[in-house]
């Protein structure tokens, strides 16, 4: 019998490759062997289902991001740049059309999206950009709020483009001028980490 969770996997890897407007209830259903009543025995909805496939694949992150606030060896400024970094590796796999789609055709997905979003903007980033200008990390002069939102926008817009910068650059490319240089910027001129060098 087909559980709940191999439906998530296999909708969340299809939404992300091809589209969550493109992909359909049977194309899924014909993947994975069953009828398209199986997938509405779990979900009242295509909506419903790209809503949880999308909370299934954040709730993935957000478990790589706890672990990444908990490794010792990295300052702040260092989580700050490898969260980002794990972020980036997810959305390169995304077709533009995926995180376009929801925010067009799925409010229920695309909220799961912007909540996650906010939360890590205003959680986690914030917090880690505090505890680096509390170890004397960044400049005295820096509004971490301000810093902190001007991220969420950066992403959203690498995000929500239609042409992806993914494709364009290596990821390497855009984590440096999205993140890594802005960081370096903000930071104290005797502060220095392995992504700076």
């Amino acid at each position: 019998m087909t559980r709940k969770q191999d439906i998530l996997e296999s909708s969340i890897a299809n939404f992300t490759k091809f589209g969550s407007k493109r992909f359909t209830l049977d194309d899924l259903a014909a993947q994975l062997g069953i009828s398209k009543k199986t997938i509405y025995q779990y979900f009242d909805g295509k909506e419903t289902l790209v809503a949880e496939s999308l909370s299934y694949l954040l709730d993935k992150y957000l478990v790589e991001i706890q672990g990444i606030q908990e490794d010792l060896d990295l300052d702040a400024i260092e989580k700050v740049i490898t969260i980002y970094k794990r972020g980036f590796e997810y959305l390169k796999y995304f077709k533009p059309a995926f995180l376009f789609g929801i925010k067009k055709y799925y409010p229920k997905a695309d909220k799961v999206f912007t909540s996650f979003s906010e939360k890590l903007v205003n959680n986690v980033i914030y917090n880690l950009l505090l505890e680096a200008e509390n170890e004397g990390c960044i400049k005295t002069d820096v509004d971490i709020a301000l810093t902190s939102k001007l991220y969420m926008s950066r992403v959203d817009n690498v995000a929500f483009k239609d042409d992806s910068l993914f494709e364009a650059y290596d990821l390497s490319t855009v984590l440096n001028h999205l993140i890594i240089y802005n960081l370096r910027g903000i930071t104290v001129s005797s502060y220095s980490n392995t992504f700076f060098e």
